[in-house]
């Protein structure tokens, strides 16, 4: 005989009344809305192979969260397949935040796609929690969103499993909203079962006890529970009851740091776009400034009277100023005028989003200001200004297995993985094959011709199966005519690049030391010897 949900212990302060608003498969509905894509698309966002989300016209197919991509193609085989990304649930659910602002006063954010927000003053104003509930339905129709679910109820835990409840009627679509009575929440969540609370080790050890819903676990003692289940099963024993106390917390709205600048007529010469927006690019800085916060990474958009568009993300190593705005302004404009991609029309709008704020104070100058770094600064983005963008270069280690490949250069000021010249490689991969440390001091930008013969004067080589012809015994390097002895050496370690492509390559590298204790990186490939690199 299942127990009976225990009475609310006199003194217990109330559950407060919760709207929470649910947009079923945001992480979906922000792929669809952000690639232009149409609302019956069987679509699936991919995380480390498996699925991690997919559009009810892949459900219908048998995809479910969970499977490996290859599996769920099979299973649809009109499945379009997207990277999933975290901050475009973000980015695409500010605006459904802010409209609801608009409308009500302090909106929780609990994850993309579900907010909560405090029903007492929307339902005074708008006549009843039900008026409020059309009226937040209208004002995200207007936004184009229609598949919307609203659930009222004591507390936040009962408010979502309300608005979730929505997707269990027979027709969804018919009625987006349940609103639970005052009161009534602990006999609403009474039949809930235990994996909603979304604790699985506490769920386990429950049912374990014989306890399958929410209306066993109620009507428990609240005392018995927290002596055996301690702090977070004392909660959740809170929660099953329907006396989830946590009030909603509503957000501080992000101040608006993004600036626009639109140009009437269109500005088809670079000069006179970084005179115009000089100002824009001021008052940008300005108001990061009044906030207390500096600028590390922007975002630039260029947006031409023929409805072009020009986006780019651009980092700074130290923080932006006016001068750096208006300065990649200009680059990410000088950068597109290849007649392959290049813009055809004038300019008619210029916006600039922070996309990368850190505090002030993180960044002020020290007591006696910050000495060489300040001046190294000052100096290489004066060069860059006058030169252009890919005239200063930095250095970095990327990944590779030779060395050469882990040598790359970019433009100084942006990230490693900002778009550059030369593709860089992820540093942490395996990377089998690649020399252990220590690195050698000197790596030769291309590969200085050698020789190796054994001590007959026969060049020496590697068979197939990675075997010597003969020990080494002499070496030269490049136009050196004398034949140095070698004293040491080791090797062969085989490199086998992508040996499943036909131009794949395969190599083998040596380590020799000459008799005056020098040492060399030596690459054999195609039976032609190479110096990679010397060591010190």
């Amino acid at each position: 005989m299942s127990p009976t949900l225990s009475a609310v212990p006199a003194g217990t302060a109330p559950a407060t009344r919760t709207m929470m608003l649910w947009c079923p498969d945001w992480p979906i509905t922000a792929a669809l809305r952000e690639h232009a894509l149409p609302a019956d698309a069987a679509l699936a966002l991919v995380d480390r192979g498996e699925v991690f989300a997919c559009s009810p016209a892949a459900r219908q197919d048998g995809v479910r969260r969970g499977l490996r991509i290859r599996e769920a193609q099979a299973r649809s085989t009109g499945l379009m397949s997207l990277p999933y990304d975290p901050s475009l649930d973000e980015r695409t659910f500010e605006p459904v935040t802010a409209a609801v602002e608009t409308i009500m006063p302090g909106v929780q954010v609990i994850r993309p796609g579900l907010c909560a927000v405090l029903v007492k003053g929307p339902s005074r104003y708008y006549g009843g929690e039900d008026k409020a509930a059309d009226v937040v339905f209208g004002t995200l129709a207007a936004m184009g969103l229609t598949d919307v679910r609203i659930g009222i109820a004591d507390g936040p835990f009962a408010a979502e499993q309300a608005a979730k409840a929505t997707d269990q009627l027979e027709d969804p679509e018919a009625e987006q909203l349940v609103i639970i009575p005052r009161g009534s929440s602990p006999m609403f969540l009474s039949s809930y079962p235990l994996e909603v609370l979304e604790l699985p080790k506490l769920t386990v050890l429950l049912k374990r006890l014989g306890i399958r819903s929410l209306g066993d676990f109620a009507a428990l003692k609240a005392s018995d529970v927290r002596n055996r289940f301690g702090l977070e099963g004392a909660i959740a024993h809170r929660q099953a009851s329907g006396l989830d106390h946590r009030n909603v917390v509503a957000r501080t709205p992000p101040p608006h740091l993004d600036t626009v600048a639109d140009f009437e007529p269109p500005l088809a010469r670079i000069d006179q776009l970084a005179f115009a927006f000089r100002t824009r690019a001021g008052e940008f800085v300005d108001t990061l400034r009044e906030a207390g916060l500096v600028c590390t990474a922007l975002h630039v958009s260029l947006h031409t009277e023929s409805g072009e568009v020009s986006e780019r993300r651009w980092q700074h190593p130290r923080w932006f100023d006016a001068d750096d705005v208006v300065d990649r302004v200009r680059w990410q404009l000088q950068g597109t005028q290849a007649s392959d991609h290049g813009l055809t029309s004038g300019i008619s709008r210029v916006h600039i989003v922070p996309d990368i704020v850190e505090d002030l104070a993180d960044h002020a100058d020290g007591l006696w200001g910050t000495g060489p770094d300040e001046g190294i600064h000052h100096g290489l983005a004066r060069v860059q200004s006058m030169l252009g963008h890919g005239a200063v270069l930095t250095a970095i280690i990327a990944g590779g297995r030779l060395l050469a490949d882990r040598r790359v250069f970019i433009p100084w000021g942006d990230a490693p993985s900002s778009p550059a010249k030369v593709p860089v490689k992820d540093r942490d991969q395996p990377w089998p094959g690649r020399l252990p440390g220590p690195a050698p001091a000197t790596v030769f930008a291309d590969p200085v011709p050698a020789a190796v013969v054994d001590s007959s004067g026969n060049p020496v080589d590697v068979d197939p199966r990675g075997l010597l012809s003969a020990d080494p015994a002499f070496f030269s390097t490049g136009s050196d005519d004398g034949r140095r002895p070698v004293h040491s050496w080791a090797g062969p370690w085989p490199i086998n690049e992508r040996w499943w492509d036909p131009k794949g390559r395969v190599l083998n590298r040596f380590q020799l030391v000459d008799q005056s204790g020098s040492a060399w990186l030596l690459l054999l490939e195609n039976h032609s010897w190479w110096v990679e690199a010397s060591y010190d």
